[in-house]
């Protein structure tokens, strides 16, 4: 069934790919510090040196974006968005959610009842927590039949697999924290929550596992099924490398005999975004001075998942810090394609920070804000536009607060509250947001591709739950359209269905349901 839609998003590709851009270099955004009010700062030591995440979503209903921030050994926090549309970005706490030892979060609807609920992820046990409706929670491990464990947990990802009315979760595990003298050797068992009635089955350990500190399930092929994608940290496992898993009924490893090559680096984040509209993502990957952006070798008549590496030739490397006069490699974790300037071409936001006094890297390591050319190259503009920022850096996310159609920053830092920068630009594109809604199961249309063609080209974007550091958003999608005054929306579902093309008007919030 899958198949059958495929000739017609070559055909778009194809049509689309001449379309002219509508400026031969990006706009400059603008962006402005705030105070927001959020004052969770991720605190800790050992177990703590990773993870600080955020889960931004909408708890109370308004269609603001609510915040949720790790807080480590300290309470985590969650703040309900005050903000005034097109006014400054302001948040206020709300109680019931200050639970200590957590590193991360992401939302989703568990159980299709219309109500995110959070996957908050901890160094100790799990916790899923039932959303009950303005932003109220209820832990739902005991209903559910989910196992929390009782370990250090870096790395979250969430699909619905065929025929399942609830969702399958992976949960990464990071090295035994009883082994502070020597860790080395000693990362720890990655779970499988698959479905079993309405909850969940024992966990399956993903063997082997190799200190994960990022999750996705995607369709990266175009096959119609996900597979789940797992960057892993090389400072603490021996004899691993990134991996890739068949979601099969016993999962396995893509092997090197099946195309998949052998990369070793200091994974930390994933960021996943078609970039060209041909089909499939590109994935940039975040680590120690060696962050990549890979890109699928175009399939012939099987697809394999062979990748070359573009991060040099599109000047995204950002292996070392691009001011501020620390020559040392950089450090980066969380990573969103994002499009902050509304031209049509999705930019990327890295957040950066050295994990803890390390020598050899730098400690004056700024975010970046690469903005992207019609040419898919990036220029960095995260000190003209207003967004530098030399703090120690982990989660973050790029959302739409106080609705007014332009995209703002978050950053979750290490000892310090989270920064927030408000997107203050003139002159930008026009925009369209997308949201899904699906009656039962994935409600929010998890594992579906949603594309928009205008002017500015075609768009492609998956709607997925995991990736970046610790840090995941379920919001409406949100797409630039340069000066384009409409544009054409249609979404694939994830059981390979295509909706007809819908007229959209810039500025407009469009909802796909069935």
């Amino acid at each position: 069934m899958f198949w059958g839609c495929k000739p017609v998003l070559k055909g778009a590709v194809l049509a689309l790919a001449a379309a002219p851009a509508w400026a031969d270099e990006p706009v400059m955004p603008r962006f402005a510090p705030q105070s927001s009010g959020i004052t969770t700062a991720y605190m800790g030591e050992w177990q703590y040196m990773v993870g600080g995440g955020a889960a931004v979503f909408d708890c109370d209903g308004d269609t603001l974006p609510d915040v949720f921030i790790a807080g480590g050994e300290g309470p985590a926090g969650l703040y309900r968005n005050i903000s005034s549309p097109g006014g400054d970005l302001r948040f206020a706490p709300v109680a019931g959610l200050d639970d200590t030892g957590v590193t991360g979060a992401y939302p989703l609807d568990i159980d299709g009842d219309g109500i995110t609920d959070l996957a908050v992820l901890r160094v100790g046990e799990n916790h899923l927590m039932r959303g009950l409706g303005g932003c109220r929670f209820e832990m739902a491990n005991a209903d559910w039949g989910f196992d929390g464990g009782d370990g250090w947990s870096t790395a979250f990802a969430a699909t619905w697999e065929a025929g399942q009315h609830w969702p399958t979760l992976a949960v990464g595990n990071y090295i035994n924290r009883k082994e502070e003298a020597f860790p080395w050797g000693s990362c720890t068992d990655n779970w499988l929550h698959r479905p079993l009635a309405k909850g969940f089955a024992p966990p399956v350990p993903l063997t082997p596992s190799y200190c994960a500190l990022s999750m996705l399930f995607s369709d990266w092929s175009g096959a119609g099924t996900r597979d789940l994608r797992v960057s892993n940290d090389r400072e603490y496992y021996k004899g691993g490398q990134e991996q890739l898993w068949h979601m099969e009924p016993t999962p396995r490893l893509w092997s090197e005999n099946e195309g998949w090559k052998r990369l070793r680096i200091w994974g930390m984040g994933i960021a996943s975004r078609d970039l060209d509209g041909d089909g499939f993502n590109e994935l940039y990957l975040t680590s120690m001075a060696d962050n990549k952006l890979q890109v699928l070798t175009p399939p012939d008549d099987r697809l394999l998942p062979q990748y070359t590496d573009q991060a040099l030739k599109r000047g995204i490397t950002a292996h070392r810090p691009f001011t501020g006069g620390d020559l040392r490699p950089s450090t980066a974790w969380h990573a969103q394609f994002e499009d902050v300037n509304n031209d049509g071409l999705a930019d990327l936001f890295v957040v950066k920070g050295n994990v803890h006094a390390m020598p050899d890297f730098a400690a004056m390591d700024p975010n970046n804000l690469f903005l992207q050319r019609p040419d898919g190259s990036f220029v960095e503009a995260a000190e003209i536009s207003g967004a530098l920022s030399f703090k120690t850096g982990r989660g973050g996310a790029v959302a739409d607060f106080n609705a007014d159609g332009k995209l703002d920053l978050l950053v979750v830092n290490r000892w310090e509250p989270p920064e927030v920068w408000r997107n203050v630009s003139g002159g930008l594109g026009g925009f369209v947001t997308v949201s899904l809604r699906q009656t039962g199961a994935n409600r929010d249309g998890i594992g579906a591709w949603i594309e928009l063609r205008s002017d500015a080209g075609l768009q492609r974007r998956e709607i997925t739950v995991g990736g970046g550091h610790m840090s995941g958003q379920l919001v409406p999608w949100h797409f630039g359209i340069g000066p384009a005054k409409t544009a054409q929306v249609r979404v694939i579902w994830p059981d390979g269905q295509a909706t007809n093309w819908i007229k959209a008007v810039s500025g407009e919030a469009v909802l796909v349901q069935r």
